[in-house]
């Protein structure tokens, strides 16, 4: 059985650590998705939205800085 799937050959990354990529990224690019979120609600003063997404959006960006710190160790390893 033969799998089709990207291991990082074409990309010259490997899967585990475009993952990694990828998921910082994603953490950031929520954080930013959500302070307007954050600027909707508030005009709207619904504090129970505003209270919602200003913590998501510093779980996103707590996840970003452990991947990254994650990607530091790793690249300076």
């Amino acid at each position: 059985m033969s799998s089709n799937a990207e291991t990082g050959e074409t990309t010259g990354t490997k899967d585990k650590d475009y993952n990694l990529i990828w998921y910082v990224e994603a953490c950031l690019s929520n954080a930013l998705r959500l302070e307007t979120y954050i600027k909707d609600a508030e005009r709207e003063q619904d504090t129970e939205v505003v209270e919602l997404f200003r913590k998501a959006q510093s779980d996103s960006r707590k996840g970003a800085e452990l991947g990254k710190q994650l990607l530091r160790n790793r690249l300076n390893g």
